[in-house]
């Protein structure tokens, strides 16, 4: 009864049902490791949310800008975490140096530390259009 067509089409969809639902579920359970508070009692996101609320006055447009174009190659789903991602470490940066507005060089510096290497490629391609001299990062890529 269940042989040829039928019975691969029911098993490519088990297959599909499981990959899917195993994908899922390793996001899911990185966002969870993130959410877990670390021994300070806060979590790595609410770290992030500190940063970004007590520096979210030193931004200025320019700046904005910037972070809006280097976060423009990322898929519009993932756009607002990574946004987040990085803006984090730009302000984590400039509350350490005690930075009273943020600089394109805050916002170069945080987008290198946040970001993995394969996103600096096009980071060096960004700054060579907008003729800004990158040398002076080169030991943090």
């Amino acid at each position: 009864m269940l042989d040829g067509w039928f019975l691969w089409f029911i098993l490519f969809w088990i297959v599909f049902l499981i990959s899917m639902v195993g994908i899922g579920g390793f996001f899911m359970f990185r966002k969870f490791l993130q959410r877990l508070p670390k021994v300070d009692g806060k979590s790595d996101l609410d770290w992030q949310d500190h940063y970004i609320e007590q520096t979210r006055h030193l931004w200025k447009k320019e700046e904005k800008e910037l972070l809006e174009e280097l976060v423009a190659p990322v898929p519009e789903l993932f756009r607002d975490v990574a946004r987040a991602k990085i803006a984090g470490k730009i302000g984590a940066i400039a509350l350490k140096e005690k930075a009273e507005t943020i600089t394109q060089d805050l916002v170069i510096r945080g987008y290198i530390l946040a970001t993995p290497k394969r996103d600096h490629k096009f980071l060096i391609k960004r700054l060579k259009e907008k003729q800004i001299d990158f040398s002076q990062y080169e030991a943090l890529f």
